[in-house]
Parts: C-alpha cells; structure tokens; sequence
C-alpha cells in the first residue's frame, strides 16, 4: 500500500467513524487527514519527479561514459608522447671531446665509456672516469 492509499484509507475510517465535525475534536482529525491527503499527493508527485531525475541522471552518467572514453584515448595517445618527452629529459648525457680528432661526442648511461668509438674519425677509445685519466672528459669536471 502506497502513501496515497493510506491517506485514503484514513479518510474512509474518518468518514466511517461518523465523527461530528461541528465538535472540536472532529473538525481537528478531519482537517488532520485532510492535511494528510494533500501531503500524500504532493508526496506521490515527488517521488515520480525523482524518478524521473534518476533516469535523466543515468542516461548523463552513460554519455559523460562515452565522452570519457572518447577523450581519454586522445589523451593517452597524448600521455605517451609526453612519457617520452619526460624520459629524453630525465636521461643524462656525457661529453667528451676524441683525443683523435677533436669531435665532441656525446654518450648516455647506456654506453661503455671504457669502448668508445667516434662517430666522425672510428677511433676507438677509452674514457672511463677514476677520478684521474679523464682523459676528454668533461663528465665530471675533472679534466
């Protein structure tokens, strides 16, 4: 039984009571479940108006879904991009200048510093950093 049928039912025992609404007390009950009455509808209207809402609410969560997705596989193309920017930004690089030649090589993490080859001459060399032969090397200072 819904909000509308128990007003309803309360009215009808109010009626069939047969309580004298020229007294005091069954004016109070019957203006009490009129009050009743009129709260149950607007109860009703309510309940259909958040329904209504919720539904509307479920089709926005659905869409903003579907833009979500669209637009997040812009963006992890995008991410990856930028991951690889981040990545060439966080690797250190060294400087050395061939003692054959004199070309600036440059070298990163990655590569041997005691099998150096330069890329302009093809000589090889080697630039292993103890602290005291750095021998073209400007990667710790100590040249």
């Amino acid at each position: 039984m819904d909000i509308k049928e128990k007003a309803a039912y309360l009215k009808g025992l109010y009626e069939g009571f047969g309580l004298d609404a020229a007294k005091p007390e069954g004016k109070l009950i019957g203006e009490l479940i009129a009050l009743v009455g009129e709260m149950a509808e607007k109860i009703s209207i309510l309940e259909d108006e958040i329904t209504e809402v919720h539904d509307y609410c479920e089709e926005l969560d659905e869409d903003l879904g579907d833009v979500e997705e669209y637009l997040c596989e812009e963006d992890d193309d995008f991410d990856e991009d930028d991951e690889d920017e981040d990545d060439a930004e966080e690797e250190e690089f060294y400087e050395v200048t061939c003692p054959a030649c004199g070309e600036t090589i440059y070298f990163d993490e990655d590569c041997d510093p005691a099998d150096l080859t330069c890329p302009a001459c093809g000589e090889s060399f080697d630039c292993s950093c103890d602290g005291e032969s750095c021998e073209g090397c400007s990667g710790c200072g100590e040249n």
